[in-house]
């Protein structure tokens, strides 16, 4: 079995993930909350890569990350180095091809919060930062579980747009699904299925954690209503 394909698959999962949870939650509080022009724009910006094939997100990546881009050229001007075919360079792909599965369960948690709590943080007198960190956050702590299960799980099973910007590179850009569809190009079928096994209680496992927190949250609902 190719554990160092599944080592990257997991750290790659947990980047992306923690990452994500940093970035979403200031973004779904602003959809939830926030009304200016263009708001319906910006959500379906956001929530683009939710409808796209990966392919062309990855071709687009390409574009942008590759020597001739906005982002390469700024990188390698940093580093020297390019940034396609690199750890970071896919971890940026699995940011953006997962960021509608972290901002739309955080978006519908923040929504769900009684307004009552707001009107009482805005009368004694908090920010909105401070009502954000204060008051939102600890009463979404389902929605924002929910959110990194999912990101995690959707990073698992990333393929077309990882092996677009990063190629099969062991040990760096390879990951499980690579191995397993170049397993079975190769008619390995012992080593896909072993890869692919190993995958299936890891899914389950969240999947489950999924369906506590959505049923938490619904007894939750209950109650206040």
């Amino acid at each position: 079995m190719d554990y160092l394909a599944l080592y990257v698959t997991v750290k790659l999962a947990l980047i992306t993930t923690i990452v994500l949870m940093l970035l979403a939650a200031p973004i779904a509080y602003v959809l939830a909350y926030l009304r200016f022009p263009g708001k319906s724009l910006l959500e379906a910006l956001i929530y683009l890569p939710m409808a796209l094939p990966p392919t062309v997100i990855g071709f687009y990546l390409i574009i942008i990350m590759g020597p001739k881009g906005f982002a390469g050229k700024a990188w390698e001007m940093l580093t020297g180095d390019s940034l396609l075919f690199t750890f970071i360079g896919i971890t940026i792909a699995s940011i953006i091809y997962s960021i509608p599965f972290a901002v739309q369960p955080m978006k519908s948690a923040f929504s769900k919060i009684d307004r009552r709590l707001l009107d009482a943080a805005s009368v004694l007198g908090l920010t909105r930062k401070a009502t954000f960190l204060r008051v939102i956050i600890p009463n979404s702590l389902n929605g924002i579980a929910a959110a990194a299960v999912l990101v995690f799980l959707h990073s698992i099973g990333a393929f077309g747009v990882l092996l677009m910007v990063g190629g099969s590179i062991p040990g760096v850009t390879k990951v499980a699904s690579i191995s397993i569809y170049e397993a079975v190009e190769t008619m390995n079928y012992r080593a896909a299925g072993l890869l692919s096994l190993s995958l299936i209680p890891i899914s389950y496992a969240f999947l489950l954690l999924i369906n506590k927190l959505n049923k938490d949250s619904q007894n939750n609902d209950s109650r206040r209503a």
